[in-house]
């Protein structure tokens, strides 16, 4: 598992930093792609990466605002060029299924591909095999999205010393023994799975936000995050703007970090207003609530180990 920061500012492109796009690279766990949303040039910024287009099974796009879904189109059109033929399912927020069905037909695209669109509700979004994921509505000028991505819980570690002490010795049945509750052999002994394995091995949480406003009602959502990530457009001096343009400031994201007892929390898009010599003074200003803060940078890769 490891994230990929493909566009780390806000509003308009700056030389430094493109707008919003998070790339999930889930390829060891179920072999995809989820991208968080999609900004102008995404597909440029992909260029400069390992990323298939193909291997983007599942995007996520947090609001409407232009810095957020204007490289949806090409990106979806270049994707049949490039091999793309699974199902390709998309998330928005309500009027993103009039949105893409509209670019597609004014431009003349046509997918080689199926694509689904589903427009957002709070709560439980979709649960599969490995993962649950779960949004919820902020405070921002359209309606904008966060997600939490869960991963389930794996089984713990086949405890071998153990069965080998006990006279079971190495051999298909140590499979059986993962894969069932009860395993009866030939001469009649019963093998409890449950005397044999260790502790399940906790998933991973990360929770990424859209544009929001600080506020105390993302604290239950984003709880206990492995890594959350929170959008950085002001600084700790502007706070009365970014409450007037519906964002948050450096410290208010900290301070959520911290009050929900994340483990990391990791700062994007930055207005096009700071340079690379602000970049340490933002930092500061986080680190001094939360210390385990980073501030991502376009091609910024973060990896999230299994945990034992």
């Amino acid at each position: 598992m490891e994230l990929q920061f493909l566009g780390t500012g806000s509003g308009v492109p700056s030389k430094e930093r493109n707008v919003s796009a998070i790339a999930l690279k889930l390829l060891q766990e179920i072999n995809s792609i989820w991208l968080f949303d999609c900004g102008e040039a995404t597909q440029h910024q992909i260029l400069h990466t390992s990323i298939k287009p193909r291997k983007i099974n599942k995007i996520f796009i947090t609001h409407l605002h232009g810095d957020h879904i204007f490289g949806l189109p090409g990106l979806l059109s270049s994707r049949s060029f490039q091999g793309g033929s699974d199902l390709l399912t998309i998330y928005g927020p309500k009027g993103i299924k009039s949105y893409i069905e509209t670019c597609l037909h004014v431009s003349g695209t046509h997918l080689t591909y199926p694509i689904s669109i589903v427009e957002l509700q709070e709560g439980k979004l979709f649960s599969d095999d490995n993962f649950t994921v779960y949004c919820k509505l902020l405070e921002h000028g359209l309606p904008s999205y966060g997600f939490r991505i869960v991963e389930h819980d794996r089984a713990g570690q086949l405890l071998v010393d153990k069965l080998k002490a006990d006279g079971i010795q190495p051999g298909p049945i140590y499979q059986q023994i993962k894969e069932n509750d009860l395993v009866v052999t030939k001469d009649g002994l019963e093998i409890f799975q449950k005397n044999y394995i260790g502790p399940k091995k906790r998933g991973r949480v990360i929770s990424i936000l859209g544009d929001t406003r600080a506020t105390e009602r993302n604290k239950s959502f984003v709880e206990n995050s492995d890594v959350l990530i929170h959008e950085a457009t002001f600084d700790n001096e502007k706070e009365n703007l970014a409450r007037e343009y519906y964002h948050s400031t450096t410290t208010q994201a900290a301070l959520l970090a911290k009050n929900s007892f994340a483990k990391e929390l990791i700062l994007t898009h930055l207005s096009s207003r700071f340079q690379d010599d602000d970049i340490p003074r933002l930092l500061q200003e986080a680190q001094e609530i939360f210390p385990n803060t980073e501030i991502a940078h376009d091609f910024y890769q973060k990896s999230l180990p299994q945990k034992e």
